[in-house]
């Protein structure tokens, strides 16, 4: 029996990918958004952790950055929104290579359901408090920030994503301001959980929520 529409549009594939350099996802993606552009591959989500980077996105303001010489690890100018980050062993990150076309061409609704995919996951995880912050993008537990997101999209077909944090180590977010957020204090899922995970592990239990996060674009369900 052929599958439905629906089941076509909300089908993903995932890809574990492992720790690999910035430069490299960055090239990854850039070849899986054209031939997503072109039909020739599904809706999939690349899962990842990379090599020790600072990222920062379209802006001219480069302030969260700091003094960027003074820097423990390489800086790379990047097309997505957002101010400075760090991308590091430890951290889960998550590409989606989505055409929106289908799914609503709505960024407004698929920022939402990046997050509520994350906040479905830690909640899961046993950390109840995790969720939104009024007019900051991201995922927080209280005042402290677990969940960064910036994307970009080459018509109606997305890429970069989200970076949740799940090892206990954060210290490279120590030489920046994470997001421009100043003061913002971050926070892990092994920090809340008292548990430490594997970024492998998270990366692997997230997809369920993922999919059913992503699979409610286009279907007039707002998450929240």
């Amino acid at each position: 029996m052929p599958d439905s529409p629906a089941a076509a549009r909300n089908a993903l594939e995932f890809r574990w990918i492992g720790r690999i350099r910035y430069a490299d996802g960055l090239a990854m993606q850039e070849t899986l958004v054209a031939e997503r552009q072109a039909g020739r591959i599904p809706d999939t989500v690349l899962l990842l952790e990379h090599e020790p980077v600072y990222t920062i996105g379209r802006t001219r303001d480069r302030a969260s950055l700091g003094e960027p010489e003074r820097l423990p690890h390489p800086v790379v100018e990047t097309n997505r929104g957002g101010q400075a980050t760090w991308h590091g062993p430890g951290q889960l990150v998550g590409y989606p290579i989505i055409d929106l076309q289908p799914r609503g061409r709505d960024l407004h609704h698929y920022l939402r359901a990046l997050e509520q995919a994350q906040i479905d996951f830690l909640k899961d995880c046993g950390i109840p408090d995790a969720g939104r912050r009024e007019g900051l993008t991201g995922v927080w537990i209280g005042d402290r920030k677990i969940a960064s997101i910036g994307v970009g999209v080459r018509r109606w077909v997305t890429m970069h994503g989200f970076a949740l944090n799940i090892g206990s180590d954060l210290a490279g977010f120590d030489a920046i301001v994470p997001c421009g957020i100043a003061g913002v204090a971050m926070t892990s899922l092994s920090r809340e959980s008292g548990t430490e995970w594997t970024v492998e592990a998270a990366a692997m239990a997230i997809r369920p929520m993922l999919s059913a996060a992503l699979g409610s674009l286009g279907r007039n369900e707002d998450p929240h």
